[in-house]
């Protein structure tokens, strides 16, 4: 059985002072106000934000809403249980205690999870290995069968999070990550996470419908976000849930969900999205992916260099992850084209804004160009910042250069 250890802390999403709250969200960290947005417009109650999620209340309707719109979203987890502890046999008994059966199937397979800020135990294997057996022993007691386990693809993922002296057991609603929008997807090796394009975009403030330019666009991540942004679209609208697995699953509820959200759904047309990449390889997995998911004809791609690019409209946005030196060797090389994107960009895109994101402090630096603003975000375990550059129009000097490292 698998455990998850955390690398950076993550606040315990439950605190004896705050309201009660039903679910806890995951998501990247930098992306907190973005989700609880959407957790609100999808019917839910937040209840507070905190590093990584939001805590919130939601019923039924809302948690199926929230698994299917949110961008930004990655897990849905609903609260089962809660106790203090002081050794693993009261995290056993806690989850003994818990009544398994009223809410799946033993027909269902199952895997267990666990995360842990500060927790005193020696072994998180050993205490999934004791959730897993406290839930199979559980169905023993009032079934006489037990689920099965499958760790790859779960019908029904179980979570516990410890912090030094309480554990929280969650039922997982989404099963795969939510940013697996549900086809078929090509990577490209400096690929990010789909929810974390959205986050980008969103927080970029572009307006759909406006132009927007992905000049290193890779497998084209952060233009399929575009576009399902400009049509409107649910991003969950071609995968499944684990909560379709759970016993209150109302299919009826969740059929006229769909339906409502896809009543939303702006007409696919030719959007002003284009993308560029200079490998010719990595452009047909940008072409599949946008195939796969029903937009082959949405965005304009085009093979070239970054550097000789020209500005596809007057004015727009650019929202890009240029690579950042981390392979062995780059780091040379990159410190001489940072520069040259910065002259690329003040000679070809006045009137434009970019949004650059980078998990390196100082290769930004070298752009020549005064950040407007900066932003943390979480690429994963890399921190990075995401940077906004403003060319201002008839002008070849768009911001004071900021000082270059020696």
């Amino acid at each position: 059985m698998k455990s998850e250890q955390r690398r950076k802390p993550t606040p315990h999403p439950e605190r004896e002072s705050l309201p009660p709250a039903s679910h806890f969200a995951t998501c990247p960290r930098g992306l907190e106000e973005l989700l609880a947005a959407e957790l609100k417009a999808a019917g839910a109650q937040v209840v507070r934000t905190l590093p990584a999620g939001v805590l919130f209340c939601a019923d039924v309707a809302a948690e199926m809403r929230a698994n299917l719109t949110s961008r930004t979203a990655t897990r849905i987890l609903r609260k089962v249980g809660y106790t203090r502890y002081r050794k693993e046999e009261h995290i056993y008994r806690a989850a003994l205690d818990l009544p398994w059966p009223d809410w799946f199937d033993v027909q269902k397979t199952i895997a267990v999870k666990v995360g842990a800020q500060n927790a005193p135990l020696k072994s998180l294997n050993f205490i999934t290995l004791k959730i897993k057996d406290a839930i199979c022993d559980r169905f023993r007691e009032e079934t006489r069968a037990r689920p099965s386990v499958d760790t790859e693809s779960p019908d029904v993922p179980v979570y516990a999070f410890l912090t030094a002296d309480a554990a929280t057991f969650y039922l997982d609603t989404s099963g795969e990550p939510l940013f697996k929008r549900g086809f078929k997807r090509e990577a490209s090796a400096a690929s990010i996470k789909e929810n974390l394009a959205a986050g980008m975009l969103l927080l970029s403030g572009w307006e759909p419908g406006t132009p927007l330019l992905d000049p290193m666009c890779g497998a084209a991540t952060i233009l399929l976000e575009a576009v399902d942004l400009a049509l409107d679209r649910a991003p969950g609208r071609n995968r499944h849930f684990a909560f379709e697995h759970y016993r209150d699953f109302d299919a009826a509820l969740w059929q006229r969900i769909k339906t409502e959200a896809r009543a939303k759904e702006k007409p696919l047309t030719q959007l002003p999205i284009f993308g560029a990449d200079q490998d010719r390889w990595v452009l047909d997995k940008a072409r599949n992916n946008l195939a796969a998911a029903g937009c082959a004809d949405v965005v304009e791609l085009k093979c070239s260099d970054v550097l000789d690019l020209k500005a596809p409209t007057p004015a727009g946005t650019i929202v890009t992850n240029p690579p950042y030196g981390e392979r062995i060797g780059e780091a040379e090389e990159l410190d001489e084209w940072y520069p040259r994107l910065g002259d690329w960009l003040k000679q070809n895109f006045a009137g434009w804004q970019a949004w650059i994101i980078s998990g390196d402090p100082l290769l930004p630096k070298r752009i020549g160009l005064k950040a407007s603003r900066r932003i943390v975000l979480f690429n994963g375990q890399i921190e990075t910042r995401f940077l906004q550059y403003r060319m201002v129009a008839g002008s070849m000097a768009a911001s004071k250069p900021e000082a270059r490292p020696p």
